[in-house]
């Protein structure tokens, strides 16, 4: 227990120990933490669902009918009726064959990572990927390959190494720059190369493609991706995750993928909170388009205020601040001018990359984002913080490798 305090300190002395706000009370793009009423600028509720009326009621019932809880795992006695209206619907909307439904987004990357690729195979995962695909590869105890951020000559050099059937795995939008994958450079090279394709759609359904479909959907690939990954728990507000494909990969990750076998199957509320979520989406377009403008308008009034917020165009917006330090503070003096924009430092991303990862919602009104980011550009105000990076330009990743690094995970 020493040893863990000591730990800790040298976390909280390097400005990198974490803690859990407390959000006492929710109302659309408004909290109340600590007592106070707050612009919510880090929510990944991108279309304001979570709390809409419906989707509550919709949770409610499912409780009622249903009960709390599925009571097993979805191969022993806890596969409701429900879970396979769900699968059914996501499937529809992601127009593939077959959709299986999994607890978490965390479960289901390091779950089909596992299960389609393992020893003496390959996997070439994007240097930026999510910490759950990161974590697939490493159980997957296959040949793990970190290609270069979104860079296909790099992606093309491993894939010469790697033998047929290597799994390549990517974001579809990376969630801490809010930038998209080159999805089409993939798909191709993939093609050519004998590869499978899995793209984790977390951050891009509800908000890109036609109708919120993704980003495979806007890069008009549609089949030729072998497995879209999703979560229920951001732009559909509710809690679980799924896998898009064909029948014979649905029906293999069913039987392999140890993260779906092992666990207790989604409750009712969340899978009713999930139906209703999807139907509003598909009825109302509009929402999907709100978040749209609302994410240029974040991005353009922060760039007014003089700010660096990548090359995204999505609602996901980093402005750089460099060392853990400066970023928590910089989080404490948005948080005191009225605006809840969390700081993220390391391990989540590399060392001096620290940021305030924004996030904009079809909820937010104008006037609420446009005083955001006049409080966001003080809250990091280099002149008050010498400590902050001058240019506020979040890295991309390093990208000092000169070759693909393979790893035995």
């Amino acid at each position: 227990m020493d040893d863990l305090g000591t730990r800790l300190e040298e976390l909280r002395e390097a400005g990198l120990e974490r803690r859990m706000p407390c959000v006492a009370a929710r109302d659309g793009s408004r909290v109340v933490l600590d007592g106070r009423a707050l612009t919510l600028l880090c929510s990944n509720d991108y279309l304001g669902l979570a709390d809409d009326p419906r989707v509550r009621e919709a949770a409610a019932e499912a409780a009622v009918r249903w009960g709390a809880g599925a009571g097993a795992s979805r191969l022993v006695s806890g596969n409701l009726a429900l879970h396979g209206d769900l699968e059914e619907e996501l499937a529809d909307f992601k127009r593939r064959e077959r959709c299986v439904l999994f607890g978490s987004g965390y479960l289901a990357n390091t779950g089909i990572v596992a299960a389609l690729a393992g020893r003496g195979q390959a996997v070439l995962s994007d240097q930026l990927n999510h910490a759950s695909i990161i974590d697939g590869c490493r159980l997957a105890r296959a040949q793990t390959m970190v290609y270069r951020h979104a860079d296909l000559d790099h992606l093309e050099h491993g894939l010469r190494a790697a033998s047929e059937g290597a799994l390549i795995v990517t974001d579809g939008v990376f969630s801490m720059d809010g930038d998209v994958a080159p999805l089409a450079g993939i798909v191709g090279l993939a093609r050519r190369y004998g590869a499978r394709v899995m793209v984790d759609e977390a951050h891009a359904t509800g908000a890109l493609g036609p109708g919120g479909r993704g980003a495979v959907a806007a890069a008009g690939l549609g089949d030729e991706v072998d497995v879209v990954v999703g979560t229920l728990g951001k732009a559909l507000g509710s809690y679980g995750a799924y896998a898009c494909c064909d029948a014979t990969t649905a029906d293999w990750l069913v039987n392999t993928a140890r993260t779906l076998i092992f666990s207790t199957a989604l409750p009712p509320p969340a899978l009713g909170a999930a139906r209703t979520a999807l139907a509003i989406v598909r009825d109302e377009p509009h929402r999907v388009e709100r978040l749209r403008r609302n994410a240029g308008l974040l991005r353009g009034a922060l760039a007014e205020e003089g700010l660096f917020v990548g090359d995204g165009c999505t609602q996901i917006v980093p402005v750089g601040v460099g060392p853990a330090g400066a970023a928590v503070r910089a989080c404490e003096r948005a948080l005191a001018g009225g605006v809840f924009a969390q700081a993220i430092r390391p391990p989540t991303v590399p060392t001096g990359t620290s940021r305030l990862r924004l996030t904009a919602m079809a909820t937010h009104t104008e006037g609420e984002l446009r005083n955001a980011a006049s409080v966001v550009a003080d809250a990091v105000d280099r002149k008050r913080d010498p400590t902050c990076e001058e240019a506020g330009r979040p890295a991309r990743g390093r990208t000092d490798r000169k070759a693909p690094r393979v790893a035995a995970a």
